[in-house]
């Protein structure tokens, strides 16, 4: 139902003996009153954080059989209550075969299976690794403790028995299964890689010289962080050499988070953590033998705490390796290829760029090693290529004015390289293929009427996917099709359930829109309105903005976007812009135009789009903008708090970065350049320096045991607040992380701060 209205009238007033004063009808306050709607109609916030209405079915964890006789996932035991089973697929007829069942885990002496939390299968299909018993390190379960069980002989045996609980990383079967290799570590004091014996359980200790600061096998914070580098040594094809990275992280500054509640005196937790313009870890690339040794160094040159070895990967056989090697500016990524036995490396390919390059995630060799697949946007538009062995030969496999976002699958036998695009709508996506030989144009198998956003998880031989398929207003779905020809062969999730649940809310309209930022570029957003919406009143906007290079937020995909139709039935319009600077599939420039003015166009945009949606639209009240956003959401609320206050006038910011300076290097100087020769940039990117312009409401949000984004950051903008006299908002949650999640009620509490501080600072509903 709509809101109503009511409104309070001033009394006339008696002032002085005798004399009677008819005061004039004074200017109406109007008291909005908030719509009502039935149990299945309302979202709130105890609907949203006590019930599972909301919670949408999810399949995942497969594995494509590399044979191509189907998948496998683990599905829970039908035999033993906990226990879980890992079961075989045949995805055209959808037999299923129970490969490894839970009473096959049950560890001698126990009378309990192990927990399998992930798990991986040898090259040959007859022995399986279990990981279990997952341990945090920095933002995932990454240490942990790991079975291997033969399938023939039904033989269950712990990898690394001798050593403390869940201290193994990133365990792996060698080519032949013979052996075991992994890292250990234990309380930060040993990085180091072993090789187990699976017959013997004989252990090969590969490095020595792990410490506290000696990192072997794995990384530090900020390249765990940055380049999503995590599981850090390769077996050789022969399975005789292992390759590995080593940093060495002595000479990086420590950071230190407090524990001021958990005992009576507080508790220090120090880890190395470069800053920008600070000492980085150094990085480089051995080899050693899988029987012990010395270790091989490839001979790379360049300081290496100037330069990130940011890939490893042998090159298509077991005498070379191959490496990415960016400088410390990240525009220039120069690939080489080393001898493993004596270590010299030869630059057979180097790409550049004026702002920044990204690692090539998506290499891969071709032609039994005679090219290589590169992914570049040397030609204005992120594109494939296939370069000979020796750099000399270059072919674009993509030529036109589209970007390849993600690289699905390469069919080497049937001759075709999947990926995803979209080259005529940012904010959807789609499946594409094309010829690896260069001939012909790119193909889109996704349907032309499943408008969306699709994501694929395509077999070894490419003839089958999971197709997942989602918009705004269409819950997730999951399917396995048949390719090329995209045809459904089954429906696997379908969350009818979160789908009715939708489909009952009380809605309003939803809206895809392009607005110009008054210099001719468009910019792409979604609208959300209030259910009853009135076009001929105003109603108060809440911006949602993130605004960086790591993630767009108006696409065309199920977002569970609760809070925000809440915030609507509550008579707000809430909208999302994504402004330069995103990852969106519109080209280079559009990504590159924030290469040192991070803070500054991507903010200057979202306000432009503000305006010019106020200039359109005579239903937005201009007088009740609000804003939010998390981390770099976060940081782009405050600049537009305090640059942009004559558009703004609410905002609520949680875990922002109010002076990059503060945050790592690897991220931070990829965008805004290096100390101290860009340190104007630095200057004009911070937020800190324009708070003394905050004229409007500010809510600040942080977690004190923040270690991506410290609380520190928010201190200095406390500080300069103080200093310049400006009233603000401010809430502080002990020991959380980034996510400000840890806790009982904790994700519940900062939601119904942010939900009370736009209700109290900016009025619901229509005038």
């Amino acid at each position: 139902m709509a809101g109503l209205w009511r409104t309070k009238k001033f009394t006339p007033l008696v002032l002085g003996v005798g004399l009677f004063l008819q005061a004039c009808e004074a200017p109406q306050e109007s008291t909005y009153i908030e719509p009502t709607y039935t149990d299945a109609e309302a979202v709130t916030l105890e609907r949203i954080f006590t019930t599972r209405d909301f919670s949408g079915e999810f399949f995942g964890g497969t594995r494509w059989l590399k044979d191509g006789s189907g998948y496998t996932i683990i599905e829970r035991s039908s035999t033993i209550e906990g226990g879980r089973d890992v079961v075989r697929y045949d995805p055209m007829t959808s037999e299923s075969e129970v490969l490894i069942s839970a009473s096959d885990l049950i560890p001698e002496g126990s009378d309990n299976p192990i927990s399998v939390q992930d798990f991986a299968w040898s090259d040959d299909g007859k022995k399986a690794l279990i990981y279990t018993n997952g341990k945090r390190v920095w933002r995932r379960n990454t240490q942990g403790d790991y079975w291997v069980l033969d399938l023939a002989s039904g033989d269950l045996n712990q990898v690394g028995a001798n050593f403390p609980a869940s201290s193994l990383m990133f365990a792996k079967f060698s080519p032949d299964a013979t052996r075991i290799a992994y890292v250990q570590k234990t309380d930060d004091k040993v990085h180091d890689i072993y090789v187990e014996n699976l017959s013997s359980s004989k252990q090969t200790r590969l490095t020595n010289d792990g410490t506290t600061t000696i990192i072997n096998g794995t990384f530090d914070w900020a390249y765990e962080e940055e380049f999503g580098l995590r599981d850090g040594f390769r077996w050789s094809p022969n399975g005789r050499k292992i390759a590995y990275w080593q940093l060495d992280s002595s000479g990086v500054k420590n950071f230190t988070l407090i524990n001021n509640t958990d005992s009576l005196y507080p508790t220090l937790h120090t880890f190395p953590y470069p800053k920008v313009g600070e000492v980085n870890s150094s990085s480089r690339v051995g080899v050693v033998s899988a029987d012990g040794g010395a270790t091989t160094w490839m001979d790379i040159e360049g300081d290496p705490r100037m330069n990130y070895a940011a890939y490893l990967e042998w090159a298509g056989n077991s005498d070379e390796v191959v490496v990415q090697h960016l400088n410390r500016r990240q525009n220039t990524n120069k690939m080489y290829i080393a001898n493993a036995n004596t270590g010299d490396a030869n630059v057979v390919y180097t790409d550049k760029d004026d702002a920044w390059l990204n690692v090539v995630t998506d290499f891969r060799w071709l032609n039994d090693g005679e090219d290589f697949l590169w992914v570049s946007e040397q030609g204005g538009w992120r594109q494939i290529y296939k370069v000979s062995r020796d750099g000399k030969t270059i072919s674009n496999l993509t030529p036109g004015e589209y970007d390849v976002v993600r690289i699905n699958r390469i069919d080497t036998e049937g001759g075709y390289i999947y990926f995803n695009a979209s080259p005529d709508d940012s904010q959807r996506m789609y499946l594409y293929r094309v010829a690896m030989d260069g001939s012909g144009e790119a193909e889109r198998l996704t349907p032309e009427d499943q408008k969306g956003s699709h994501s694929y998880t395509v077999s070894h031989d490419a003839k089958w996917a999971f197709h997942n398929w989602s918009t705004r207003e269409m819950t997730r779905k999951t399917e396995l099709i048949s390719l090329p020809d995209h045809k459904q062969v089954r429906s696997i999730v379908t969350n009818e359930k979160l789908q009715e649940t939708y489909d009952a809310l009380a809605k309003g309209e939803t809206e895809f829109f392009q607005v110009d930022n008054g210099d001719g570029i468009k910019l792409e957003g979604y609208l959300r309105f209030p259910p009853n919406f009135d076009a001929s009143k105003k109603y108060p906007v809440i911006f949602f903005v993130y605004g960086e290079p790591a993630g767009l937020r108006g696409a065309d995909r199920w977002s569970n976007e609760q809070w925000a139709i809440m915030m609507t039935q509550k008579g707000y319009i809430y909208a999302i812009v994504d402004p330069q600077g995103t990852p969106a599939p519109k080209g280079r420039a559009w990504r590159k135009a924030i290469y040192r003015t991070l803070g500054i166009t991507n903010v200057d945009d979202m306000a432009a789009a503000a305006k010019a949606l106020m200039a359109e639209r005579s239903y937005i009240d201009p007088e009740r903008i609000g804003i939010w956003g998390h981390s770099g959401g976060g940081t782009s609320t405050l600049h537009a708090l305090f640059r942009h206050g004559d558009v703004f006038s609410v905002g609520v910011s949680q875990a922002p970065v109010p002076d990059v300076a503060l945050y790592d290097t690897i991220y931070q100087e990829r965008y805004s350049g290096i100390l101290p020769d860009d340190a104007e940039y630095y200057k004009t990117a911070a937020a800190i320096p324009y708070a003394k312009n905050l004229k409007g409401k500010l809510l600040l949000v942080h977690g004190t045991g923040d270690d991506n984004v410290h609380y520190q950051g928010s201190e200095r903008l406390i500080n300069e607040l103080v200093e310049n006299n400006i009233m603000f908002d401010f809430m502080a949650y002990p020991n959380r992380t980034h996510g400000i999640r840890e806790g009982k009620n904790t994700s519940r509490h900062v939601t119904t701060n942010r939900t009370n501080y736009f209700i109290e600072h900016l009025p619901a509903g229509p005038r």
